[in-house]
């Protein structure tokens, strides 16, 4: 292909971050790339939260139809804004160097910080689940937007503090005067990494971007995600996962959570790199029968 390549993009600040990091990485292997930015349904509907939206991929459905429609070449995602099931015709090509992986809080100011009843602003279900099982004392209220505004949002509005990726400030360079991380909070599957698709039937495409790909990046959020999809969870669900490589042994936590007080289901487990592959999905079934089938009926049930 001698044109450039065509990097689809939403256009907030961090989609741009992502996909100008993307085109940066082509360009240092001799490969030119240009950004076509998109918008999504989960940018135009900023009013209801996520999972009351009823839809997986929200972020990533326009920039899917723009693949297959042949508008652009290739795509970025947040790799956990990604279904687990990718559309047909779509392949993960790549997985970047993973970036930052916990939540943080950003809290309003230091007298916020210390009430002992808090109002603390997510969009996130499993953030939800987690903080509330903690605070049982807080309110949870909803938040949507991109960063900057979730940010305004919270000087704005009457609430102590917001919960965020700090790979999203990290990437952005954002400096609050009061962060705290949240090592307590089980992280997104997939959260802190990118995720780079293109079409199935480009395999000279294909080809060049498994160059960019970071091998540990991609056994440890495939673990992530493979637990994700046993569990049925879809993006919004409210469940926790995460994966790290030391030497040859992969260390993984993972979680399920309850909106309505019932107790949480967690598994711990390492095992060697080798056995990878299907060790998410087992991990899931264990999770599964030791409780957290009750809990996935009743988190369905709840979102019919």
């Amino acid at each position: 292909m001698n044109r450039a390549l065509r990097i689809g993009t939403r256009d907030s600040a961090l989609a741009l971050w992502q996909a100008k990091t993307l085109q940066e990485r082509l360009l240092e292997l001799g490969i030119s790339a240009e950004l076509i930015p998109i918008k999504s349904q989960g940018d135009l509907n900023l009013e209801q939260p996520l999972y009351a939206m009823g839809i997986t991929g929200i972020f990533t459905k326009t920039l899917d139809i723009a693949l297959l429609n042949k508008d652009i070449d290739i795509a970025i995602h947040s790799m956990k804004d990604v279904p687990t099931k990718l559309p047909k015709g779509i392949v993960q090509a790549a997985v970047l160097e993973r970036g930052p992986v916990r939540d943080i809080i950003v809290w309003k100011n230091a007298m916020a910080k210390a009430k002992e009843a808090k109002t603390i602003a997510t969009g996130s279900l499993r953030r939800k689940a987690q903080w509330g099982m903690q605070n049982p004392q807080d309110k949870i209220v909803p938040l949507r937007g991109n960063i900057q505004t979730r940010l305004k949002k919270l000087q704005e509005e009457d609430w102590d503090g917001a919960i965020f990726a700090e790979a999203a400030l990290h990437r952005l360079e954002i400096k609050e005067e009061i962060i705290e991380p949240l090592d307590q909070l089980l992280p997104a599957p997939a959260q802190g990494a990118l995720m780079v698709v293109c079409r199935l039937e480009d395999e000279g495409i294909a080809q060049q971007l498994t160059l960019l790909n970071d091998r540990e990046a991609e056994i440890c959020t495939q673990v992530e995600r493979d637990f994700l999809s046993t569990l049925e969870g879809g993006c919004t669900a409210p469940i926790g996962a995460y994966a790290y490589c030391e030497d040859d042994t992969i260390h993984f936590s993972g979680g399920l959570y309850s909106l309505k007080g019932s107790p949480s289901q967690k598994i711990k487990k390492s095992f060697p790199k080798k056995e990878a592959l299907q060790m998410g999905a087992i991990l899931a079934q264990e999770l599964l029968q030791q409780g957290g089938e009750a809990l996935m009926k009743e988190f369905k049930k709840g979102h019919a």
